[in-house]
């Protein structure tokens, strides 16, 4: 059976409760994992707080070479680590090992940045005194993490807060605990330092506890010890977090729900965007914030796309992720794809029409787990709930427009505004999209992706603050203001 991991060691909870972690591809138990309490958290805070005494003092140069130790640990076990991955979670063994991947960077990304922070020289109107900035750690961070991609997610959330010298506490999806839990193991090991004086990461800077998000997420959000909550999830989710963080006044980011735009104009290289637009839909089985989820075509390329896009389409296996030829995995709940369901029979019911898929995928082995075939829809009105809602599963709603003002206004009007992207050889559209698109990221030409060099987040209903990049640390540190005045 799993452990939390709380200062170093691998404990129950102290409930001596634990609950199943089930494969969404074949309904089996992988694990038990212990249902964590607010006792349990309240534990983690003790120790964090701890660590971060010895964390903080840490130079930031050998904070990067804790975090590069850890990427070199985990690439170790990589090939385990994916196999539970796809087992808790569903998605394909090799979206698994591209997972791992991208954990990996983006802890090599702010190993890079943790001895590069810098503050600042203010000269002053007093005679003789000048200014400075300084930033230091927060303290301890909570990290509540989604089961979409548990890996990347739990370390938007680490690499910075680490790097900055901060601990932290990671709430894993009650879900997806498992593939967590191994390369928190693997980062504990980690070394840093030379020879004899070589250290490894305090016990208590990096902690898991698991649990229902009612107990342990709540726990996390209402202790004033916790000094800063980094979320990814629902939009739902999120409006209950900022309401709960903001009575401690913690520091928060909110990565929520997104409905991304993918704009075609009949000048794009239509084979690349068909391409992409199959990868950016259907990878993990639609399931990610920043998917494609809505695709504009103009329309006299419209016909051909859809065609081209739906023979991708017909040739995709859809099975268990741990086999070779398996190119899209479960939906990862049942309630999951019950919405989804839902949301292409109102569709239909409202004239849309199913160029492909538009049900669960059935027969032998599928019966087992929660399959949904890849479905492409096409006369989708606009107040349908796969045009208003987001979709968060293998379904791609398609729409026409004639101009790009069109299509731009009809991009803007959801609530969110996580990415969106613009596929042209035109330079005046594509600065166009990019001007008047209402998301935090527009990629042209490109594949929706957040990448760690990049600030990532959204606007309206897609959340608060920014992951990746170097500006991540800027919410993990606190700016101080110093004034010196020569005696």
């Amino acid at each position: 059976m799993a452990k939390m991991l709380i200062g170093g060691e691998l404990v129950d909870s102290v409930s001596g409760q634990t609950y199943e972690v089930r494969n969404p591809a074949t309904g089996e138990v992988v694990d038990k994992v212990p249902k964590g309490t607010a006792k349990d958290v309240e534990q983690a805070i003790g120790v964090a707080e701890s660590a971060f005494k010895e964390w903080s003092d840490v130079s930031p140069e050998d904070r990067g070479k804790m975090l590069l130790n850890a990427g070199e640990l985990i690439k170790q076990k990589s090939n385990e680590i994916a196999q539970l991955l796809t087992q808790e979670q569903g998605k394909t063994f090799f979206e698994a090992g591209l997972e791992i991947h991208h954990l990996v960077h983006g802890l090599e990304f702010y190993a890079g940045l943790a001895s590069k922070v810098r503050g600042a020289h203010v000269p002053l109107p007093q005679k003789g005194a000048y200014g400075m900035v300084i930033r230091q750690p927060i303290g301890v961070c909570g990290g509540i993490v989604p089961w979409n991609f548990p890996l990347t997610l739990m370390g938007t959330k680490l690499g910075p807060a680490l790097a900055a010298g901060n601990t932290i506490i990671i709430k894993p999806a009650t879900t997806t605990p498992l593939a967590t839990l191994l390369c928190i193991e693997q980062i504990q090991k980690a070394t840093y330092g030379e020879g004899k004086q070589q250290k490894t990461l305090p016990k208590g800077a990096v902690n898991v506890v698991t649990g229902p998000g009612g107990i342990v997420g709540e726990e996390l959000l209402k202790n004033p010890r916790v000094r800063r909550i980094a979320f990814t999830g629902s939009t739902e989710i999120g409006r209950h977090v900022m309401e709960v963080a903001g009575r401690e006044i913690k520091r928060i980011t909110l990565e929520l729900g997104g409905s991304d735009p993918m704009i075609v104009m009949e000048d794009a290289n239509l084979d690349l965007a068909v391409k992409m637009a199959d990868i950016g839909r259907f990878f993990n089985c639609g399931q990610m914030c920043l998917g494609v989820k809505r695709l504009f075509l103009q329309e006299s390329i419209a016909e051909g796309f859809v065609g081209k896009l739906a023979e991708i389409l017909k040739q995709k296996t859809v099975g268990n992720g741990m086999k070779k030829e398996s190119r899209m995995g479960p939906i990862h709940l049942e309630s999951q794809r019950k919405e989804i369901e839902e949301q292409v029979e109102d569709a239909k019911a409202r004239g849309a029409k199913v160029v492909f898929g538009g049900e669960k995928a059935k027969g032998g082995e599928l019966d087992k787990g929660f399959f949904y075939l890849p479905t492409l829809l096409t006369n989708v009105p606009d107040d349908s709930k796969v045009s208003r809602e987001e979709t968060f599963g293998p379904v791609l709603p398609v729409f026409t427009f004639k101009t790009l003002d069109e299509a731009i206004e009809k991009a803007n009007s959801s609530v969110y505004g996580l990415g969106s992207s613009i596929w042209t050889r035109n330079l005046i559209h594509a600065n166009t999209a990019i001007d008047k698109l209402q998301a935090g990221n527009v990629w042209v030409n490109s594949l929706h992706y957040g990448y760690d060099e990049l600030p990532f987040g959204g606007v309206k209903a897609s959340g608060v603050g920014r992951e990746h990049g170097p500006e991540a640390l800027d919410y993990y540190l606190e700016p101080k203001g110093v004034v010196i005045v020569n005696v």
